[in-house]
């Protein structure tokens, strides 16, 4: 839209459908979006209105609302579906405090998709082989590149915590701080564009795939959720002396109750199960466990004041608006029945079978599909949607054949 348009005020206007369109670009079914696939209004948010500063032409991005033509918010938003689980906390007077943690790749530029990613040349000439895990000088090669990802984030209003290498080659992670639910959901999805343009003017990629390369670890986007008392700020999930509340025991126990239900939101795509499948601090469980990085839901070391919950299983490559909301909601169904979690564990331990979660996307959209927990929180609508998109992409996968199969199997007998 011009800038004249947006500033008079004009409405922009876009279909139903592509709410639910898969990642290849195709749409499920006419039936699962309205049959006369009806137009939304976008509805530009005010606070989140910003000047692209890495644009050699002058552009500007506006994220928007998507909103039916009468005036609610359309149920297959998922901005929308995360504006009304936080309503509903606000109607017991609790208000979530949430902060993403989120896993990338750089890497050099890679035009076949047959050819393994591969990480940049740097300053001396090679490329990385993965010994630089938490180390200060890990990025030299990249220094031109952060120096103007910090000088974005800084022209958007994006505050950052700490910025690390992690694990894997090349791979880095960001801590954004933590706030408001909904402002943090603009803040990852910001980012993450924000990395891909930037990497592209200086040759680079940025990937968000969950497990971009074998026998790496993945990236992951944990979730860190707590609740305050709207008006005090007290954290409710602390009393007076410091101890673990009833409310606290019972958004673990939502927690429970929702992960595995809730596992294609998290982990939404065919190589998102590729991260999962390998659980080195990628647990693909409902267990929880005071610091223990195996469990699927961590409670990080910390004051009785900054006492949260660590959603593990969420990828980097989950959306971050419908990932908070998922995350908060199972929360908010253990609060309001007063569900009891398991005991915690600690140290090594087994899964037990009722805590163990889906292991492939299909068997997740089985799950959700199941779900009368799914449809009780996001509407049967969403529900039927996401599950009719995300089964034409899992349809488009099986429909090649991969390296692996014609390696290993075209001289079995």
């Amino acid at each position: 839209m011009t800038a004249e348009g947006f500033l008079e005020g004009r409405r922009l206007q876009m279909a139903r459908g592509v709410l639910l369109q898969c990642i290849m670009g195709g749409y499920p079914p006419a039936c699962f979006y309205g049959s006369d696939d009806g137009d939304l209004a976008l509805n530009a948010d005010p606070r989140q209105i910003h000047r692209l500063p890495w644009s050699q032409t002058p552009r500007a991005l506006a994220i928007c609302d998507a909103d039916e033509l009468s005036g609610e918010s359309s149920r297959l938003s998922t901005r929308g579906q995360l504006k009304q689980v936080i309503a509903r906390y606000a109607a017991l007077g609790l208000a979530p405090v949430v902060a993403t943690e989120l896993e990338f790749f750089v890497f050099a530029a890679n035009d076949d998709p047959a050819q393994a990613f591969r990480p940049p040349v740097g300053l001396d000439g090679r490329r990385e082989e993965g010994y630089s895990a938490f180390s200060v000088s890990s990025n030299n090669g990249l220094r031109p590149f952060f120096k103007e990802v910090y000088e974005c984030m800084a022209a958007l209003g994006l505050p950052r915590d700490t910025f690390m290498h992690e694990m894997g080659v090349s791979q880095f992670e960001i801590n954004l701080l933590h706030g408001d639910p909904l402002l943090l959901a603009d803040q990852t999805f910001l980012f993450k564009h924000l990395l891909k343009e930037v990497a592209l003017k200086h040759g680079l990629i940025v990937v968000c795939m969950a497990k971009p390369l074998a026998r790496t670890p993945g990236s992951s986007m944990h979730i860190h959720q707590s609740l305050v008392e709207i008006g005090s700020g007290r954290n409710v999930f602390s009393d007076e002396a410091g101890q673990p509340t009833a409310m606290f025991r019972h958004f673990i126990g939502g927690l429970q109750a929702g992960l595995a239900d809730f596992t294609a939101l998290f982990a939404p795509n065919v190589n998102s199960y590729q991260r999962l499948c390998h659980p080195y601090a990628s647990p693909n469980n409902a267990c929880w466990s005071h610091d223990n990085r195996a469990a699927g839901l961590r409670i990080p070391a910390s004051s009785p004041v900054a006492r949260r919950v660590e959603n593990r299983l969420p990828g980097a490559d989950a959306n971050p608006y419908l990932a908070i909301a998922a995350s908060l909601a199972a929360g908010l169904h253990g609060i309001e029945n007063e569900l009891e979690p398991t005991a915690a564990i600690q140290g090594e331990f087994e899964v037990p079978d009722n805590l163990s979660l889906p292991c492939t996307l299909h068997a997740a959209l089985e799950r959700l599909k199941r779900s009368q927990l799914a449809r009780e929180l996001f509407g049967t609508e969403f529900i039927e949607g996401y599950i009719a998109s995300k089964t034409m992409e899992l349809t488009s996968f099986f429909d090649e054949i991969t390296p692996w199969e014609r390696r290993v199997l075209a001289a079995q007998a």
